[in-house]
């Protein structure tokens, strides 16, 4: 048992360690998209901490959603940041299984970039509508009479930047329109819908994303307007990002490393050696520098004369 056991240890870290090189090729590649998208979602988070300042709390709008659903409560708030942590670590985790398990479809760097992209476009489009209209916050510390609901004047250009990280995330107001929460969700979800294996999974994750819908809504943080225009929002913005990204290659497939994206040091050698089949011919083989003759006309090689060219 013990030789087994050792055995298969053995193996799962030699597995390990092949990934963490292959991981860290693609990183080296494309560590720029992965440092412009981690700080990107420190850009989202002082652009909410900023519309917090602006924000006035007032009478509640009229919404369908509130009629519909039963408010949960301020003590019941807890579930639906607990159904989107789940959604969140869920998808953390999926992303970096390559690192373990042997049956494998996606690099976990590449599958960044794209995640990445697709929550940086849909967060420009949230900035750009929650600072064109600042409505009054349905949730409990964004109501009129909380201490929190507004801001006091910051002192400091020090004090903006910190953003009170994270009580100052978690307490947020005046970005509403659309919801953040639902942003990452859906990127997340349509992830795995396209490189996730588990089609019970899928189907799981729809159903718990629509979940966390109604609970956001129930629970008094966001508007129902909000949660519909995040929905057909973020679907169509990973739509049409994802065209405009290269498809990434499957690892299931036979050969699929062929596939893997080169380094630049590969890049660089490639390209090196194709300037030098252009500069031998066509054919990649050595220049002939043998001396050749002319006579009427003709080039003979090693200075041989065909007597026949020479009309006798």
């Amino acid at each position: 048992m013990s030789l087994y056991v050792g055995r298969e240890a053995s193996k799962l870290w030699k597995r390990v360690c092949a990934e963490i090189s292959t991981e860290i090729q693609l990183l080296f590649d494309n560590w720029k998209y992965i440092l412009g998208g981690l700080i990107f979602q420190y850009i989202h988070a002082l652009a909410a901490r900023g519309v917090h300042y602006l924000h006035r709390p007032g009478p509640i709008l009229q919404d369908a959603g509130f009629f519909l659903l039963p408010e949960l409560g301020q003590d019941k708030a807890y579930i639906s940041e607990t159904i989107f942590s789940l959604i969140f670590l869920s998808f953390v985790l999926w992303t970096f299984h390559p690192f373990i398990f042997k049956s494998k479809k996606i690099y976990t760097v590449l599958v960044w970039c794209r995640v990445l992209a697709f929550l940086v476009a849909s967060q420009i489009l949230r900035i750009i509508t929650f600072y064109s209209t600042q409505l009054p916050g349905p949730n409990y510390h964004c109501r009129e009479g909380s201490k929190l609901a507004r801001l006091p004047h910051p002192e400091s250009v020090l004090e903006v930047l910190l953003i009170n990280f994270p009580r100052g995330i978690l307490f947020g107001c005046g970005d509403l329109i659309f919801s953040s929460h639902m942003i990452f969700s859906l990127v997340f979800v349509r992830t795995y819908q396209k490189y996730g294996t588990k089609r019970w999974i899928k189907q799981l994750g729809w159903v718990i994303v629509v979940i966390q819908s109604f609970l956001i809504i129930a629970s008094r943080k966001h508007y129902t307007v909000d949660i519909v225009v995040a929905w057909y929002t973020v679907n169509l913005v990973v739509f049409f990002v994802d065209k405009q990204l290269p498809e990434m290659p499957d690892r299931s497939t036979v050969g699929a490393s062929l596939l893997l994206p080169l380094s630049t040091r590969d890049k660089d050698g490639k390209n090196k050696e194709e300037n030098h089949k252009l500069f031998n011919g066509n054919s990649g083989e050595p220049v002939d520098w043998r001396p050749r003759t002319q006579i009427n006309g003709k080039i003979m090689e090693d200075g041989h004369v065909d007597p026949a060219m020479n009309g006798s």
